[in-house]
């Protein structure tokens, strides 16, 4: 039976469920509107988005003032901020600006805010014009605009040094989700009375929930509903000035004994063990967050085993009920198109095109069930849609037995240049030493120690991350960790032999356009097989996939002429990356996830699967921001739900 809180979701229409599972309706985009007096107004409600004396004004009046900023983030190394409600965008525009121009500014902005109904980039960049917001943070802002998808989108912002992270769906619910210590808080949204929902003590409650005892907050709003359900939920408020005509706003301090966040450690080397597509994403993302990174690869160069594979599909996966599957590709994907673009537009190559993806149904039954899951997620089509046959087999240029979903943003990576990229990224804040096989590691005085087969030791830093795939059992000595390696072997067809192919194309495997004068097709499946040889009987399956999606394609060719590439892909036991720090012991107890005793500074980064290119920039991102006590740039549930330690937990 669902508890009150579900229940109370399921009556407001927030969520819906389907076979017991609790399904999040498509979001609904605001659109772009004027009042008689030129300022943006929402039909839905009824009100403005901000004060006819100005939007930059008002946000520097009541948000940064009332939360005594820019004087509180000086001398912190990173200062979290959390709004409800992000609108247009004013009041982090505001913050950003007031944050370049001091010149004592923390060394991180963390902005996190929660919208239900997010704008176009088209519409918001019309509406900085008329408020006349800084043109070039408006458009940085705008080029990294997400797709109205539900959940978390981080924007890296400024460098790297500005950290946007929104999370698309209902305020009670998302808040729920945030995985942060907030030290400010910006209460915002419509008036109370036309929108109850931003302002109700479950808010409140979840609000204090992230709080610390040095959280402050502010807000235009002076209701007595607002101030007794903010002090009911442990805040002290008090009245101070209001803007422009309004005579009062309220200040107010978290003032119950709350967590406080935990102090950082000033020795910032890290260990990364295994520089494939996972070492290397999270060497480069902390090298991001302030830290030096030394790698030790067992291969003679990076991005061997299944980073050295040719090149890879790249596409999120859907699900009719939107399961942790799905939602984790969805924001992986997401991700990891900002992060390449990122990475190319400082000047680091990447071997990529976002020619499109093609997801082909393997029966008329399937064909119905992806329309259906187009149908229910209500996705843009820039994202997402449906295709019958015919048009399936015009994109692919050749005859595709069904139809299936079409991803226009999807495509391929090599995953070479992937790694090369992060490593060029890093720069000197990572050292790379290959041909270096690492036989145990030990923990001593506080550091963990990398050792060689004579038990000398090779490196030593206060952490140590395991991102040496299926090898990360032996190395952390955890046989219960549910992690296998399985064989995959690519078949590398000669483009001179085939029809052009303009897209990736999967289903029953995959097959890329030519790179290099071979397409990529893939990949077998065999567990615990650890032969190097490439065998014709692979080579065969492949192509028999191969013909199973585009049946006319294959034609005469021969496996017997057939090159190929082997590698071994980690695999956890429920098919989702393994991302955190590693317990303490194999028995849980009667501790839960978060109190679970952990290994002091022995993280893991593994079981990406066949998915590495969709996963391993986020995941990086993730261990990153655990790491160094930051907010997660994805909803909490997602990060339980990667923790290595789930396993000790479940039994």
């Amino acid at each position: 039976m669902p508890d009150s809180r579900i229940l109370a979701l399921l009556e407001s229409g927030c969520i819906r469920l389907h076979n017991n599972k609790i399904i999040v309706p498509p979001l609904q985009p605001a659109q772009l509107k004027l009042s008689a007096d030129g300022v943006p107004w929402s039909d839905a409600y009824g009100d403005i988005y901000h004060s006819a004396a100005g939007a930059l004004a008002q946000a520097r009046h009541v948000f940064l003032a009332g939360n005594d900023l820019p004087q509180r983030w000086q001398g912190f190394e990173h200062f979290v901020i959390l709004e409800t409600g992000f609108g247009l965008g004013n009041n982090f525009l505001a913050t950003w600006e007031a944050w370049q121009a001091d010149p004592d500014r923390c060394g991180r902005l963390h902005f996190i805010s929660v919208e239900k109904h997010p704008f176009s980039a088209e519409d918001l960049a019309r509406a900085h014009a008329l408020s006349q917001v800084p043109a070039s943070l408006s458009a940085e802002l705008v080029a990294q605009w997400p797709l109205p998808l539900p959940g978390c989108h981080r924007l890296d912002l400024d460098g790297g040094r500005v950290l946007l992270t929104l999370f698309f769906g209902d305020i009670e619910p998302m808040l729920r989700q945030i995985g942060a210590l907030p030290d400010a808080i910006f209460l915002d949204g419509f008036a109370p009375k036309l929108n109850p929902e931003m302002w109700s003590r479950e808010v409140f409650r979840a609000l204090a929930a992230l709080s610390t005892d040095a959280t402050t907050l502010a807000t235009w709003s002076v209701s007595s509903g607002v101030r007794e359900g903010l002090i009911d939920a442990g805040f002290a408020v008090e009245k101070a000035e209001g803007f422009s005509g309004k005579r009062e706003m309220l200040r107010g301090r978290y003032s119950r004994q709350h967590r406080i966040r935990p102090a950082r450690s000033t020795d910032r080397r890290v260990l990364v063990i295994g520089a494939g597509l996972a070492g290397t994403a999270v060497a480069e993302r902390l090298v991001a967050h302030g830290h030096t990174v030394e790698m030790l690869e067992a291969h003679a160069e990076a991005a061997q085993g299944a980073s050295g594979n040719l090149a890879g599909a790249f596409r999120p996966l859907p699900s009719l009920d939107d399961n942790l599957m799905a939602r984790i590709t969805r924001a992986g994907f997401l991700y990891a198109l900002r992060h390449i673009q990122t990475l190319i537009n400082a000047g680091h190559e990447v071997l990529w095109d976002a020619c499109g993806v093609l997801h082909l149904a393997r029966s008329t039954d399937q064909e119905r069930k992806q329309q259906r899951v187009v149908e229910e997620l209500g996705a843009p089509d820039e994202f997402l849609h449906w295709v019958n046959a015919a048009r399936a087999s015009e994109l692919a240029g050749h005859t595709a037995a069904f139809g299936g979903w079409w991803f226009p943003r999807g495509g391929w990576i090599q995953p070479g240049s992937l790694c090369a990229a992060h490593l060029a990224a890093g720069a000197s804040g990572i050292t790379l030493r290959t041909s270096v096989n690492v036989a145990s590691i030990h923990h001593a005085d506080g550091l963990w120690h990398a050792l060689d087969e004579a038990g000398q030791t090779i490196a030593s830093a206060p952490q140590l991350v395991l991102a040496n795939a299926h090898d990360a059992r032996r190395l952390a000595q955890a046989d219960w960790l549910p992690l296998q390696g399985v064989r995959g072997q690519v078949s590398h067809l000669p483009m001179a032999q085939l029809a052009p192919l303009g897209v990736v194309v999967c289903g029953q495997g995959y097959i890329t356009p030519g790179i290099g004068g071979n397409a990529s097709l893939g990949a077998s499946f065999v567990a615990d097989d650890f032969e190097i040889t490439v065998r014709e009987e692979e080579h065969a399956e492949n192509i028999a996939k191969l013909e199973r999606m585009l049946p006319e394609m294959a034609g005469t060719l021969n496996p017997h002429t057939f090159e190929g590439r082997v590698s071994w892909r980690p695999v956890s036991g429920d098919r989702l990356p393994m991302v955190g720090q590693l317990p303490a012991s194999e028995s849980a107890g009667n501790f839960s996830l978060n109190t679970l005793p952990r290994k002091d500074g022995l993280w893991l980064i593994t079981g990406f699967g066949a998915r590495g290119l969709v996963w391993s920039s986020l995941c990086a991102e993730l261990l990153a921001a655990k790491m160094c006590g930051e907010p997660l740039p994805m909803e909490r549930e997602l990060a339980e739900a990667l923790d290595p330690a789930r396993f000790v937990v479940r039994g």
